[in-house]
């Protein structure tokens, strides 16, 4: 009976992630549309910044209970989902075109992020001096991704499902606000409850933040991405993949090591080279006449079935 309650929890957290990521990114982008940046830029920042928030929130939570391989198997969890599930799913419901500036700029960042955090974790932990590395990097991130905004004479405007109406500007700060409290709310109840599922049936705490965690965070991206994919938003929804990815490990990781430093562990190490490769991937797949397309889609969805497989048989 007890162990019903916990499922229950882990499902009421879980929407409360993702109703708060919704209203989070509501809020968000009818208040950065003001500044008149690309989708491009848009999916990238305030997008990929807000749908990552239940990540930041249950990485967090778990850092400050000592939780090191749920923190850090959310993340590398949450990039794998996002290019092998999320994006593939997006592509699947329809074919992506890619922008070139995606495929010369922004996906080698995220490579290139993913590479810094194999040799930062070489020794073993991600400390404080790890930490403050990272947070600063996405700053810079952000600096640069909205000087390319402005540089870009090709502006577009944000779709208009996902823009609030002009004159509520302090309705956008409200759902913010709800949507940070809500998220905060259903990160505990999510890690804590999935942690005493999975202690109940010997799952690792690894694989339930490589899995259940990882994807549940990830649903808001999920929407975000498929919804922009139907709507003929390509940019928004790659730019919501990509930043999300380049987000989770700099920011997240960044603030939740500067907490409480993380442990790594050697099994994790395999997971972080798959979620490498599944970066690597996307190069040729994007520059295959610059679409992402439904076989595509398929095949890195397929990928994705073979990856919990292999953590099942891990297990």
């Amino acid at each position: 009976m007890e162990l019903i309650f916990n499922f229950l929890l882990v499902g009421a957290g879980l929407v409360m992630l993702y109703f708060g990521a919704e209203w989070l990114v509501k809020g968000s982008i009818a208040i950065s549309n003001r500044l008149g940046v690309s989708q491009l830029v848009i999916g990238l920042t305030v997008v990929a910044f807000g749908t990552s928030t239940p990540e930041l929130a249950v990485s967090i939570s778990s850092a400050m209970q000592g939780l090191s391989d749920v923190a850090l198997g959310n993340v590398v969890g949450s990039n794998i989902v996002n290019i092998g599930a999320i994006l593939g799913l997006s592509a699947i419901v329809s074919p992506i075109i890619v922008s070139k500036s995606a495929i010369r700029k922004e996906v080698p960042i995220m490579i290139g992020i993913s590479l810094l955090l194999l040799a930062i974790i070489i020794d073993g932990k991600i400390d404080f001096v790890d930490g403050a590395l990272l947070v600063a990097g996405i700053f810079v991130f952000t600096w640069f991704s909205y000087r390319s905004s402005k540089k870009d004479t090709d502006i577009q405007n944000v779709p208009a499902y996902q823009i609030l109406e002009k004159n509520v500007f302090s309705k956008s700060i409200i759902f913010m606000i709800i949507g940070l409290g809500l998220l905060t709310g259903g990160s505990f109840l999510t890690v804590d409850n999935a942690v005493i599922i999975g202690a109940s049936f010997g799952i690792s705490e690894l694989f339930m933040g490589l899995t259940l965690v990882a994807i549940g965070t990830s649903l808001p991206e999920l929407i975000t991405s498929i919804v922009a994919a139907r709507k003929g938003h390509a940019d928004l929804s790659v730019g919501n993949i990509v930043g999300s990815n380049i987000f989770n490990i700099m920011a997240i990781l960044g603030i939740s090591s500067l907490i409480s430093g993380i442990t790594v562990s050697e099994k994790v190490l395999i997971d972080i080279g798959i979620m490498i490769g599944f970066s690597l991937v996307l190069i040729p797949i994007m520059r295959s006449g610059f679409v992402i397309s439904r076989k595509e889609g398929v095949l890195l969805v397929a990928g994705y079935v073979g990856y919990v497989i292999f953590l099942l048989y891990r297990q």
